[in-house]
């Protein structure tokens, strides 16, 4: 059996609320500090083999907190929303009024300018947690809302627009054990 302990980051600054913020670099609040204070004592007695995090400085501050050696994997990013990078969902309804409707309507159908797809994120984020499932019996990865949620519909078979019924808190913990090629969600966003 093989076990791979998903976790978002901790809660972000509030300013970063409201924004496309995928590949930027915002940090953690107070609050979010906390969380990940909190999540280290949740974590702290389990078989853990490997943490793995996204290079986000929002995931590297939750990861860091677990106090453990971890590595930093580019593909756990959130997605790249390009040219979209930083602005408010209002800057883009006023400025790009069809991209955001569609955006709005089919957020997975949707490729971001100088940025990504849902499929893009999809691929990447599916072989790095593949990874380092196949790295570790046990395997902590803190990462994004985004990349979980590609991980859980592509074992669960789940279609791309049902993703965002898997709600994702900020330090939220999901628990994914493989008996056999059989994945088993033990816990979702606890």
């Amino acid at each position: 059996m093989s076990r791979l302990v998903l976790v978002r980051h901790a809660e972000p600054v509030a300013d970063s609320r409201g924004r496309c913020y995928g590949r930027l670099d915002v940090e953690l609040s107070e609050q979010g500090r906390r969380q990940a204070d909190a999540l280290a004592v949740t974590l702290r007695d389990e078989p853990i083999d490997l943490v793995v995090s996204s290079p986000r400085v929002r995931a590297v501050q939750t990861a860091a907190a677990l106090g453990r050696t971890f590595e930093v994997d580019d593909r756990l990013s959130e997605l790249d929303f390009g040219d979209f990078e930083g602005r408010t969902y209002e800057q883009l309804e006023r400025d790009e009024p069809e991209l955001f409707r569609r955006w709005m309507s089919s957020p997975t159908a949707v490729r971001f300018p100088n940025g990504e797809s849902y499929a893009d994120l999809r691929r990447r984020a599916t072989a790095a947690l593949a990874d380092a499932r196949s790295r570790a019996e046990s395997a902590v990865v803190v990462t994004h809302g985004g990349v979980i949620r590609a991980g859980l519909a592509a074992w669960l078979e789940l279609p791309d627009h049902a993703i965002f019924r898997l709600d994702q808190r900020y330090c939220g913990i999901t628990v994914v054990e493989w008996i056999g090629d059989e994945p088993v969600v033990r816990v979702l966003n606890g």
